[in-house]
Order: structure tokens, then sequence, then C-alpha cells
């Protein structure tokens, strides 16, 4: 794997951590508002609409 490849595994596993915490501390429209901010971010800095890769089956 290379450095490029881990830093992108480092960085989604923390933002999965961090939305994890956001979860229990907030109210569910505010986390799904969250997570479609977190959604776009991440489709405009790699290109991937990671919320249609992703969706609601519990996959991600």
């Amino acid at each position: 794997m290379s450095t490029t490849e881990s830093e992108v595994i480092e960085a989604a596993e923390a933002l999965g951590d961090a939305l994890a915490a956001e979860k229990e501390e907030i109210d569910r429209t505010e986390f799904f508002g969250l997570v479609s901010r977190c959604n776009q971010a991440i489709e405009q800095e790699i290109g991937i609409d990671y919320g249609s890769v992703c969706g609601d089956d519990g996959c991600c």
C-alpha cells in the first residue's frame, strides 16, 4: 500500500470515528445534515459521490 493510500485510509477512519462520536451528541436531522456535507466535501475533493457508493444498507 502506498503512502497516499495509507493516508486516505487513515483519514477515512478518522472521519468515521468523528461521525460516530457526533451521532451520539446531536439529533438525527443535524447528523444527517453533517453526513450530507461530508459527502459533498468528499465528492468535491476526490470526485467520488460517496453517498451513492455507500447506501443505507449499512455496508459502510
